[in-house]
């Protein structure tokens, strides 16, 4: 069959049941595809339907970006939209076009995080958000963050991650870091990482084996706190890093938050 020889409307249709990522592939293939691929019918249907409720949430620029008339400028005026005051991102997934969240440091629960002995709020040219977190000394580690599952893509399988640097880290590489994801309705899975990405040669005992950060293509670390399954109801997820039990002084952790994204999205 000679898809090119259908109505641009039909090959619209066909588009918007694909991905973001395969309409923009498929625009290539001729010029009637390209203009189905521009389509607002298309664009809306990746579109999340309450997409008017978050933009308007968002700063200035963004807002502008997301009234166009285009449907396609508002998908990728998506990437990210900062939202609630600075503390938190929106996006779109680049493969599952589901959403994605980023909790900024200040939309986290950091024990003595506004002290400023222990912490500092500062800012950082690579960083989405206004503020940081930058650790400056504690013993006692323990960040909370909190999200509801309606702000979620629902019928998903979701992950949460750190996302963080280490600038001249100290007491990392002696203690392992307990990281937690659960609902109120449901399981709580918890898992001890090292957050210090250079061990070197020699590794302490207790974080040998352990699972260490990864490099984002925006330059910032993240690992894997846990899973949980968007059932589409009502519930809160609870994630959770904490390091209390060594006793180690530790140092160099720039927090920038905790991001919820489909695991379709790795």
């Amino acid at each position: 069959m000679d898809f090119q020889a259908l109505p641009e409307g039909c090959i619209a249709t066909i588009l918007s049941f694909t991905t973001p990522a395969d309409v923009c592939r498929l625009s290539v293939v001729s010029k009637i595809f390209r203009s189905a691929a521009e389509s607002d019918d298309v664009w809306n249907h990746f579109l999340p339907s309450d997409a008017d409720i978050i933009t308007s949430r968002a700063d200035s620029e963004s807002t502008s970006l997301a009234n166009s008339h285009s449907m396609k400028t508002v998908y990728f005026a998506l990437y990210p939209m900062i939202i609630a005051q600075g503390t938190k991102s929106f996006q779109l997934g680049r493969k599952s076009g589901k959403k994605c969240y980023m909790l900024a440091a200040r939309a986290l629960s950091i024990i003595w995080g506004d002290t400023p002995r222990y912490w500092k709020w500062t800012t950082l040219q690579d960083s989405r958000f206004p503020e940081v977190a930058q650790l400056l000394d504690v013993c006692w580690l323990e960040i909370r963050g909190m999200i509801n599952t309606l702000a979620l893509s629902p019928n998903t399988q979701y992950a949460a991650y750190l996302v963080f640097k280490m600038i001249d880290g100290i007491g990392f590489r002696h203690s392992p870091v307990e990281l937690s994801v659960g609902s109120l309705h449901g399981q709580t899975t918890t898992h001890t990482v090292c957050l210090d990405p250079n061990l070197g040669s020699r590794p302490h005992r207790r974080v040998v084996g352990l699972p260490l950060p990864n490099e984002r293509s925006d330059g910032w670390l993240e690992i894997e706190m846990g899973e949980f399954f968007n059932s589409g109801l009502e519930d809160e997820v609870q994630m959770s890093v904490v390091e209390i039990k060594c006793g180690n002084w530790k140092s160099g952790l720039v927090l920038e938050g905790i991001e919820v994204r489909p695991k379709e999205d790795n």
